[in-house]
């Protein structure tokens, strides 16, 4: 699954650990997200996209590779 949690989070001029800590993960965990390591659960997934202010299709795309 791809992401733009990067991209946004530096419009919204935050830190991985400012951002970690908004939605109570470590600064680890965002990071593992932003490159596509991990994928987060939907609670979390709904929570970036609350503090980012940014929709969770726009910030979250599947892969052809996610259907399989």
């Amino acid at each position: 699954m791809k992401n733009a949690i990067k991209i946004q989070r530096t419009i919204k001029g935050l830190t991985q650990a400012a951002l970690a800590e908004k939605v109570e993960v470590t600064r680890q965990t965002i990071n593992a997200i932003e490159l596509e390591k991990y994928s987060p659960s939907a609670v979390l997934a709904l929570k970036i996209a609350s503090v980012l202010e940014v929709e969770t299709d726009k910030l979250f795309q599947l892969e052809e590779k996610d259907w399989s």
